[in-house]
């Protein structure tokens, strides 16, 4: 709270707020703690006391004024809350975690859906999808630690900077929602070994972590450069699975009649290639070793 309060406090200006400018050469980026109090409407000792991060028995009221204050949008509007929220939770509700669990039926939509379409947890993992979105993100496979996660190819892999080609924005958007995560569920731990993890070995990651910006992934553009179609633009939009506690599913769509749709399109029929040489192999597998055993059986 400490941090992401000024953080914001730095980021207004007298300016913005209508304050007069008495000229000179300020000594604080933004606003004064004391000019900032004012115009949330409490007292100077309160917000301070607030800024370092005693956040015990806030009304949502003064919350109000302070988002209002510095200028909050809807993101950051929220994690303001989860902060206050967290310091005056009850034991009980602190131990809660997302699922990462995804259910039969889930699957099954995902299954059913022509576009791609998958689903993630608020730490990016990749925990289901259809064949294509599976296609799609082909090369997010090719690591070998444990379960796919969009974060961790990021920043750890340098396939990651090569598949996003607006890298720069997705690797700000990536670390604005892992930060708000960390609001609505720290004590996940695996979210907390996940920012442990990058802030160890990404100084690309440890320099926006510290900017503490927040944001919540709700609908937008993604430009990839897929290694076996080449450019795709696909828009995506996310739909919170009021079921399951934190998973999220993804669904993107291409522009009719676009380049982009041609080279899906591409990809799709190379998936389901893929998938009937396999299929085909495993059926021709199991004749051969029914053959064998029918073999052996007769010789016996």
């Amino acid at each position: 709270m400490r941090d992401f309060l000024r953080t914001r406090r730095e980021r207004v200006t007298p300016q913005q707020v209508g304050l007069p400018d008495f000229g000179g050469v300020r000594r604080v980026k933004g606003l004064r703690r004391e000019e900032l109090a004012l115009i949330a409407g409490m007292s100077v000792d309160y917000y301070v006391r607030l800024e370092r991060g005693n956040l015990t028995g806030v009304s949502e009221g003064v919350l109000e004024a302070l988002s209002r204050a510095l200028r909050l949008d809807d993101a950051e509007h929220a994690h303001l809350f989860d902060l206050a929220r967290l310091q005056n939770a009850s034991g009980a509700s602190r131990r809660t975690t997302p699922t990462s669990k995804v259910r039969p039926n889930v699957q099954r939509v995902l299954d059913s859906i022509s576009a791609p379409a998958w689903v993630r947890n608020g730490r990016f993992d990749f925990l289901a999808g259809n064949s294509l979105a599976r296609a799609v993100y082909s090369p997010l496979f090719l690591s070998p630690s444990g379960t796919p996660n969009t974060a961790r190819f990021a920043f750890l892999d340098p396939r990651g900077q090569q598949f996003w080609r607006d890298w720069d924005s997705v690797a700000g958007d990536v670390v604005a929602a892992l930060r708000a995560e960390a609001a609505r569920s720290p004590y996940d731990k695996g979210l907390t070994d996940l920012i442990g993890e990058l802030s160890t070995r990404s100084d690309e990651f440890r320099r926006r972590w510290a900017a503490h910006d927040v944001m919540r992934h709700r609908s937008g553009v993604k430009r990839v450069h897929h290694p076996d179609v080449g450019d795709i633009d696909m828009t995506y939009e996310t739909m919170e699975l009021v079921t399951d506690s934190g998973l999220t599913m993804v669904v993107y769509g291409t522009e009719p009649g676009s380049s982009s749709e041609e080279r899906l399109q591409l990809l799709a029929n190379l998936a389901a290639t893929s998938a009937t040489a396999v299929s085909t192999d495993t059926i021709s597998a199991g004749a051969a070793g029914a053959a064998a055993a029918a073999a052996a059986g007769e010789d016996a």
